[in-house]
């Protein structure tokens, strides 16, 4: 059984694979706690592999599954990744603070490190190689992702509920691609469209 917080279809808003249909899977808790987290993933239902499936498959024709939370990484395991697979036929994403280690299968890992930020906990990284690294941007410095390796590297700005506050942050980050050309400009577009 796996605690899952919502099972959804929409597009994905950030990142590399911006703007492609996909059922998200949200698993419920995390190991760290960051002041700018704009998901409740606490709460959640306990559901089997079958009854994740079966709402996975009410969206036959998305291409991508994206494995959220929260943390997933506290809940999935081989079996799980491996069996969402097989039943679905889909591709699957995870999205991890990259603070735990992940189980072999996954096709695409999207990493947000959280280190450096504040109150986030800074519990060590642990994962070395990914897709994507997609850093939250808060004036920190870049050079301590380094030594991870990836394909492809965004900064994205800081999200509060301040627009003033959005829009320095969004500056920020924007100079600091202009300074820092190996990073990319990652937008939350699912916000700027008002989407889920």
């Amino acid at each position: 059984m796996w605690k899952i917080n919502e099972i959804f279809h929409s597009l994905q808003g950030e990142g590399y694979h911006t703007g492609t249909a996909s059922v998200f899977i949200r698993l419920s808790g995390c190991n760290l706690h960051c002041a700018f987290c704009d998901t409740r993933h606490e709460q959640g239902t306990l559901m089997s592999l079958p009854e994740i499936v079966e709402q996975v498959m009410r969206y036959p024709n998305a291409p991508l599954v994206v494995l959220t939370g929260g943390e997933p990484s506290l809940w999935i395991d081989e079996d799980f990744v491996n069996g969402l697979k097989a039943m679905t036929g889909k591709r699957i994403a995870i999205e991890t603070n990259g603070t735990r280690p992940l189980p072999h299968g996954i096709d695409w890992v999207t990493l947000s490190p959280k280190t450096g930020l504040g109150d986030s906990g800074d519990l060590p990284v642990v994962l070395t190689r990914c897709d994507e690294l997609k850093v939250v941007y808060l004036g920190q410095d870049l050079t301590q992702y380094n030594n991870i390796e990836t394909d492809h590297r965004y900064l994205q700005p800081c999200w509060v509920s301040d627009p003033e506050q959005c829009r320095r942050n969004m500056q920020a980050t924007v100079q600091a691609v202009l300074d820092n050309p190996q990073w990319r400009l990652s937008l939350q577009t699912h916000r700027i469209l008002g989407i889920q």
